[in-house]
């Protein structure tokens, strides 16, 4: 099992680590990493790993089996021996934007209080799919209140309940299509704002900034029609 550092901070840029395995595709498994691995709608971190002797460009970062992560070069390459220490970086610009982009889809969902149905997360913009028939008639209205969340600077924190704590109160899980990760006996919550403030509280696994006020200004894209009962939303960082 791979011990996720980007768990404990998110804004983690630099670690040491230390080879566990290398898969046959010429994947990098380590004890422990900074590199979030694809999922939840989020895409996997790039960045780069150094070892005595060499170093290698990381394009992306991917689930293994029973808990393993693993690190996917950029290009075919010398890799470095298992059992060896390395120093992990961070592409950092690239996992920002990817955090700004996830706490604001957040925002989204509290701005537009329906069902989700998926969604997905790049540098500059994301977009959530809802369970609504018809689109939105005041397009303006939404980008202004996701707008005034942002500017309200609201810390984002995060708690950790039960399978059970969980089952028992399903209207925490906002998404229809993705069931939050079960069975580890314990579930991720993600907080934004708190007490009287508090704006939203649901099961998520991604990277999220500190505070709203880092996401910056957003813009409202554009809203596709996908099927009689789903509207998929777009945002753009400015």
């Amino acid at each position: 099992m791979t011990q996720p550092l980007f768990r404990d901070d998110a804004y983690l840029t630099e670690a040491t680590a230390r080879v566990f395995a290398l898969t046959d595709e010429g994947g990098i498994v380590l004890d422990r990493t900074l590199f979030y691995p694809t999922g939840g709608g989020q895409p996997g971190d790039s960045g780069w790993i150094d070892w005595p002797g060499g170093q290698i460009e990381i394009a992306t970062c991917i689930k293994g089996t029973e808990g393993a992560l693993i690190a996917v070069p950029a290009a075919p390459g010398p890799l470095p021996p298992v059992g060896v220490e390395v120093i992990l970086r961070l592409d950092w610009g690239r996992r920002l934007r990817h955090m700004r982009i996830h706490t604001a889809l957040h925002l989204l969902s509290v701005v537009i209080p329906l069902p989700v149905t998926g969604g997905s997360v790049s540098a500059d913009k994301g977009r959530l799919d809802f369970d609504m028939p018809e689109s939105p008639e005041d397009k303006t209205a939404i980008e202004v209140a996701l707008n005034d969340l942002v500017a309200r600077n609201l810390e984002v924190t995060e708690s950790w309940i039960s399978d059970d704590e969980l089952r028992a109160n399903p209207g925490l899980v906002k998404t229809m299509s993705v069931a939050p990760p079960m069975g580890t006996g314990k579930i991720r919550l993600v907080m934004i704002g708190s007490g009287a403030n508090q704006i939203d509280l649901q099961p998520c696994g991604g990277t999220h900034v500190r505070h709203t006020g880092e996401i910056g200004r957003l813009r409202l894209g554009k809203i596709e029609k996908k099927g009689a009962q789903n509207r998929r939303v777009y945002i753009h960082t400015v």
